[in-house]
């Protein structure tokens, strides 16, 4: 009895191991996938593992709107020390992201001149919140904390192992020198 009970319990443990790393795992912010702007499937773990990510979601019909022009710099600026700029347009803040991907995609291309990636419109909050977004906005974070989206154009920025190392509001611009720093801080660790 006494051996079969040594045996069950090394098995649990093993078993809470394995599920220990398994959530490891999971907690990254680039263990899911989604869709691209023009509509294929990406897995973000393989796009962007090893990469520094800005993920932010954006609109064009926005206030905000001309960021995409100082995300398309730091993208200009950063994209061959590692940055990943990744736009992920969002209808939910005053409809003001109402056309379809491909309309996104020519507005972003043709007004902005966007060469970083885009991927296809989604949700970022309640319950159609795709599930990218609800794992981020479960994270506490810095500066800005845990919590929902509050408008177009809130910045997560990601380490190279897929984990949040800051979160900037929607007025914090893309080159801000807090945003920058942080960029160049996640980086410089390799």
């Amino acid at each position: 009895m006494k051996k079969w009970t040594s045996l069950l319990l090394a098995g649990v443990v093993a078993a809470c191991v394995g599920n220990l790393g398994a959530e490891d795992k999971s907690a990254g912010a680039l263990n899911f996938k989604m869709k691209t702007i023009t509509g294929k499937d990406v897995d973000l773990a393989e796009k962007y593992h090893g990469k520094v990510v800005l993920l932010v979601n954006v609109a064009s019909k926005c206030g905000l709107t001309p960021q995409y022009e100082e995300l398309e710099a730091l993208h200009e600026k950063f994209a061959d020390k590692g940055l990943a700029v990744v736009g992920v347009p969002c209808n939910q803040f005053g409809k003001q992201e109402p056309g379809s991907d491909a309309q996104i995609a020519e507005f972003c291309a043709e007004t902005y001149k966007v060469k970083f990636d885009l991927l296809s419109k989604v949700d970022v909050n309640g319950e159609s919140a795709c599930p990218l977004y609800k794992h981020l906005t479960a994270l506490e974070t810095k500066p800005q904390g845990a919590g929902k989206i509050g408008w177009n154009f809130e910045k997560f920025l990601l380490d190279r192992e897929g984990n949040v190392v800051a979160r900037f509001a929607p007025r914090t611009a893309p080159d801000a020198p807090e945003v920058v720093a942080a960029i160049e801080g996640a980086l410089a660790k390799k």
